[in-house]
This record gives C-alpha cells, sequence and structure tokens, in this order.
C-alpha cells in the first residue's frame, strides 16, 4: 500500500486495522522521476486495538438509561475497561455532549484514575479526592462530580472516553477538561470510547 503526500514536513496516516505496517518514508526530489527517490529505512509501527469501554446499563449507540440523567438519579452509570496498556500509569474519563446548542458540553472529568482500574461501579463518589485516589475535574455545570444528560431537546449523543497514559497528571482536584487535555498530551498510550444518547 503507497501511500503519497506532498508536505515536506509532518502527515498523518489512520491504519485501516491493527496490526504491524512498516512504514518506509522516501524523499523524492522529482515526483515525476520516481528512481530519484532517496529511500528512509523502515520503522515498523503497531497499531493496537485501542482501549475497550463497556456499560452494563447501555449497549454503545444505544439510548442512556433516566437513573443516569437528570430526569432520575444523576449518577455516574457503570462503566468496564478493556486492553489497558501494561505501561500506563494513570487512566483519564471525559464524558461531554457534542450536540450540545453553543459548544460541546462537558459533563464529567476524572483524572489520576490508577491503570490498574479496569471498572467502575455506578455512582462513582462526587468527592474531589476518591478512595483510589482519581481526582473529579469541574464540568461545564460548574460541580465536581459527575452530572448526567439533560438536553433542552432532541436526542444528544454523551461521549465516555478513556485515556490510558504513562504518567499522573500533577493537577489539583477541580481542573477543567482543556487543563486536563493540555496536561495530558504527548502522554497517551492508548485511547477508546462508549457513546450512549438521551432524548428530551
Amino acid at each position: 500500500m503507497l501511500q503519497a503526500y506532498s508536505t515536506s514536513n509532518t502527515c498523518q496516516y489512520t491504519f485501516p486495522s491493527q496490526g504491524d505496517y512498516v512504514v518506509v518514508v522516501r524523499a523524492v526530489t522529482d515526483p515525476e522521476n520516481e528512481p530519484d527517490a532517496l529511500p528512509i529505512t523502515g520503522q515498523t509501527v503497531s497499531v493496537g486495538a485501542g482501549i475497550q469501554v463497556t456499560s452494563s446499563a447501555f449497549n454503545s449507540g444505544a439510548s442512556i438509561s433516566q437513573e443516569f440523567t437528570c430526569d432520575g438519579r444523576d449518577i455516574s452509570p457503570p462503566l468496564s475497561f478493556a486492553n489497558i496498556p501494561s505501561e500506563a500509569q494513570s487512566l483519564v474519563i471525559i464524558c461531554d455532549d457534542p450536540d450540545a446548542p453553543s459548544a460541546t458540553f462537558v459533563h464529567w472529568v476524572l483524572y489520576n484514575l490508577p491503570a490498574s482500574t479496569t471498572s467502575l461501579s455506578e455512582n462513582v463518589s462526587s468527592e474531589a479526592t476518591l478512595d483510589s485516589g482519581a481526582l473529579d475535574g469541574i464540568n461545564d455545570f460548574g460541580t465536581t462530580a459527575y452530572s448526567g444528560p439533560c438536553p433542552p431537546s432532541g436526542t444528544h449523543r454523551y461521549y465516555f472516553k478513556v485515556y490510558a497514559l504513562d504518567t499522573t497528571l500533577s493537577l489539583a482536584s477541580g481542573a477543567t477538561k482543556s487543563q486536563v487535555v493540555n496536561a495530558m498530551a504527548g502522554h497517551i498510550l492508548s485511547q477508546g470510547q462508549l457513546m450512549g444518547t438521551y432524548s428530551y
């Protein structure tokens, strides 16, 4: 499979599936004259499956139970994680709604969750620091806790995103999503997500 790019700086390619690929970069002085291309040593790249995120409360793409929304108990749903990289040091969970009227709306920010965590039960504590040492960030409702789906109208999508990091974040509790995203830049080993919907 050959992929050409007309840039001398950076390029990005999405691999079609998991597995091992050999990436070879060739510097071409004259695109019309392939023999003038200068081969650069190939690099094997391993593309993993990513983190598998599931919930016993709803399936991917399905409706989120009222219990986990502002129309119910407004508690966090149970979540399970698989394929966490062995070298991971911590996990981050972000739940947001890209269908909000003005901008993506943040419902939950949780970081410095131990990388050994394979599941969270429903109704995770709203304490700033959990027993596991994980920290709650601030959501767009202004609270340091999970705040469930509460769309003003129509059907919205809610993404529960899980990131495995090669570090723990040097942030106090109450950090915003933007602060967490900036802090984990360059430290993401793998990621995955689960999407559920809810209608007004």
